[in-house]
């Protein structure tokens, strides 16, 4: 019988190893599983390459994650801003490496890793530093850059539902980044609020269909998300 729900957030990290690719969902707070970060902090991985959409707000969540000094490089879109104050120290300290990548570029080289494309152009980024060193081509009368797909060993994502074949549905804009990175990770790790019946969810409204989703943890809604927002 397929049952891929994990009784804690402890046991469903157990295996995260140090050097790991992890892909962190989130746009800012919304949509960060914060109890999987937290358990990956306590867990102890060291040395990991962590793509994200941005570098962390103030000291939780992935911030805390970079200010106990696990992390070697951060892959994202959007390192600063107002309170990126642990990653600005550090990236300033040379204690972590940083690889820009525009948000478009950034969801669709996910997103080419679980479709299984080889690399692919696009206009953004052509003349400007991030081409640096990268294939370019003349497409109809139009520049381009070659990208190519960044693959995970881990996936970390939060969702609203999921049943024990790992199907799942989200809240709003918390889905952001959830489905491409459960899509391009050897194991998606799901923390989501509820756990349902087998049947119960829609197939019309399921997102991340299972066979994406190697491990499901259930954790409660708090109050409160990162820095004060109000959790979705």
């Amino acid at each position: 019988m397929i049952n891929k729900i994990i009784p804690s957030v402890e046991q469903a990290l157990a295996n995260i190893h140090d050097s790991a690719t992890v892909m962190i969902g989130g746009f800012g707070g919304a949509g960060q599983p914060a109890e999987l970060i937290d358990a990956l902090i306590a867990q102890g991985a060291r040395d990991l390459v962590i793509v994200n959409n941005n570098a962390g707000n103030g000291e939780t969540g992935l911030a805390a994650l970079l200010k106990a000094r696990r992390v070697r490089k951060i892959i994202c879109s959007f390192p600063r801003q107002a309170d990126s104050q642990v990653f600005d120290g550090l990236y300033r300290a040379g204690e972590l490496e940083l690889e820009l990548v525009p948000q478009g570029n950034l969801a669709e080289r996910i997103r080419a890793a679980g479709a299984g494309i080889g690399a692919f152009f696009t206009p953004t980024g052509y003349g400007t530093e991030l081409a640096k060193g990268k294939e370019t081509r003349e497409i109809n009368g139009k520049m381009y850059v070659l990208e190519h797909p960044i693959h995970a060993d881990f996936a970390l994502i939060k969702a609203e539902c999921g049943d024990r074949w790992g199907n799942l549905t989200y809240r709003k804009t918390a889905r952001n980044f959830g489905p491409v990175m459960a899509s391009a990770a050897k194991v998606t790790i799901a923390s989501v609020h509820e756990i349902v019946e087998l049947g119960s969810l829609d197939p019309e409204s399921v997102v991340t269909p299972g066979l994406y989703v190697q491990r499901v943890v259930q954790v409660p809604r708090s109050a409160t998300g990162p820095a004060g927002f109000k959790a979705a």
